[in-house]
């Protein structure tokens, strides 16, 4: 199903932000110099399993537990 690693980025920036907009900005810095770039991301972007891994990986880094 395509838009897996949209969704994780999603809801990494929704769970780290606590749903404020000032703390987006340096969430999307911080995932870009884990080489995940946010923008570059969408509901029909084909899931690549290794890009998959790398949004999960920083997930875990930074103390977000995704759902299944």
């Amino acid at each position: 199903m395509p838009g897996k690693i949209k969704t994780a980025i999603d809801q990494i920036l929704t769970l780290r932000s606590h749903d404020n907009a000032h703390l987006i900005a340096p969430l999307k810095i911080k995932l870009i110099m884990k080489g995940i770039d946010p923008d570059l991301w969408h509901e029909s972007s084909p899931d690549d399993p290794v890009m998959l891994l790398r949004v999960q990986n920083a997930a875990k880094d930074m103390g977000v537990s995704l759902p299944s």
